[in-house]
């Protein structure tokens, strides 16, 4: 009995999971997410919204629906289906943002980035992009303490590591405007990250705008001159200015 979940609210679960030959690969007593936030398998994040407060169910999910064609090391082989017992045990209005530690955002921060890591390396793209949203809020979000300058940095690297990894998102979406947005947020937080600059540069040539892409990916080789993707960017480039011979 009970209301199903709506949008936005958050559930408490327990969660078994099984392989066809009947082992164990996943047990939480109580698993809380906000479906939708892409933090579970697509298999929790569909099915959970259909049950009421109370209710026992099985899902039978296919690879897709669990852990993909790579699988999950080392439990789970490449492109096996899963068996989930779910209990929903509680359905409550989402968190309000709170204010957390230091140590809790980074925490947080890192989890939320490494779910889009999982979901851009199967390929959903839009589903990456969202935990690394996620996981930007979490590093921004308001803080119950005052972060050393140790805890500091890391936040700082942590936001730019998401950035990079959001602009490498829009890019598979075809989306180079949302792209070199994010690679110029990670620009104002580390000037001379050599990830960034070299997108940036690659994305500036790409709209014409060649004489600002020399300049961003001269700086980039400075950094590291042995790169030979930068080299040939600028090669290219060099090529592309020079007339034609007679």
């Amino acid at each position: 009995g009970g209301l199903r979940p709506r949008p936005g609210q958050e559930v408490s679960v327990k969660v078994l999971g099984a392989l066809e030959d009947g082992g164990l690969v996943e047990r939480d007593p109580r698993l809380t997410f906000v479906p939708g936030h892409g933090d579970v398998v697509q298999a929790l994040e569909l099915g959970v919204p259909t049950m009421q407060p109370g209710e026992v169910s099985f899902f039978l999910a296919a690879c897709p629906y669990a852990y993909g064609r790579p699988g999950r090391e080392p439990d789970v082989p490449p492109e096996a289906p899963l068996l989930f017992e779910v209990t929903l045990l509680e359905v409550r209005d989402g968190p309000d943002p709170q204010p957390l530690p230091s140590a809790a955002r980074l925490r947080l921060g890192s989890q939320r980035r490494e779910r889009g890591n999982f979901h851009f390396a199967r390929g959903d793209f839009a589903a990456a992009l969202r935990s690394y949203g996620l996981a930007l809020r979490a590093l921004d979000g308001p803080a119950s303490d005052s972060p050393g300058p140790e805890e500091e940095e890391e936040l700082q690297e942590q936001r730019v590591k998401c950035l990079n990894n959001c602009a490498a998102a829009e890019l598979k979406l075809g989306r180079t405007e949302e792209a070199l947005a994010a690679c110029e947020a990670a620009l104002r937080i580390s000037p001379d990250n050599g990830r960034a600059l070299l997108r940036r540069g690659q994305l500036l040539a790409e709209r014409g705008r060649d004489a600002e892409a020399a300049l961003v990916l001269r700086r980039a080789l400075e950094l590291d001159p042995a790169s030979k993707v930068i080299h040939a960017e600028l090669s290219r480039l060099a090529k592309r200015q020079s007339p034609p011979s007679s």
